[in-house]
C-alpha cells in the first residue's frame, strides 16, 4: 500500500459513520432486512443510516394540533405537541422530549460535533439537539419528520 492509498483509506474511515455500533443495546432490535420490510427506502436511510430529510419536506413541520409524536420504528411516544415550536429551520422542532423517550450520542460527522438524538427503545435516528432553543430548556430538538408519526389528542 502506498502513502496516498493509506491516507485516502484513513480519511474514508474517519468520515464514514457506522450505523448503530451499539445496536444490541436497544429493547427492540431487528435485522436490516426486517427494518427494510417495515420502512420505505428513504425511511430506512434516515432512521437506520442516519441520513437527513430535506428541509421543509415533512408535512409534520406544519402540524399544529394537540397530540403526541411517536417513533415510526416502534411507536414509542417521544414528544408532546405542546413542546413543538416553529424554529424556522424547516424541520419539526421541539424544546423537550417526553421522559425516558430518547437517547443521545455524539455525532462527529460534517466536520463538527453535534448531539444526535435517537429513540431509546429501537435506536431509530430522529435528528439532532442544539443549544439554541426556547425556554424553559434552551434546547432545539431538530427532527426528521419521516422518523415520526403523529397521534392527534
Amino acid at each position: 500500500m502506498n502513502r496516498r492509498m493509506f491516507l485516502m483509506s484513513g480519511a474514508a474511515a474517519l468520515l464514514a459513520k457506522p450505523a448503530f455500533a451499539d445496536e444490541g443495546a436497544f429493547e427492540i432490535t431487528r435485522t436490516d432486512a426486517e427494518w427494510q420490510s417495515l420502512l420505505s427506502d428513504f425511511e430506512f436511510k434516515v432512521m437506520r443510516q442516519e441520513e437527513t430529510e430535506r428541509a421543509g419536506s415533512s408535512p409534520l413541520n406544519m402540524e399544529k394540533r394537540a397530540g403526541i409524536y411517536d417513533c415510526k420504528g416502534c411507536e414509542l411516544p417521544l414528544y408532546d405537541a405542546a413542546t413543538k415550536y416553529d424554529s424556522g429551520t424547516g424541520w419539526p422542532s421541539f424544546y423537550q422530549s417526553l421522559p425516558n423517550a430518547v437517547g443521545t450520542k455524539l455525532d462527529n460527522s460534517w466536520f463538527s460535533t453535534r448531539t444526535e438524538v435517537h429513540c431509546r427503545r429501537c435506536g431509530s435516528h430522529l435528528g439532532h439537539i442544539f443549544d439554541d432553543g426556547p425556554q424553559p430548556t434552551g434546547k432545539r430538538h431538530c427532527l426528521n419528520g419521516v422518523s415520526l408519526t403523529f397521534r392527534p389528542a
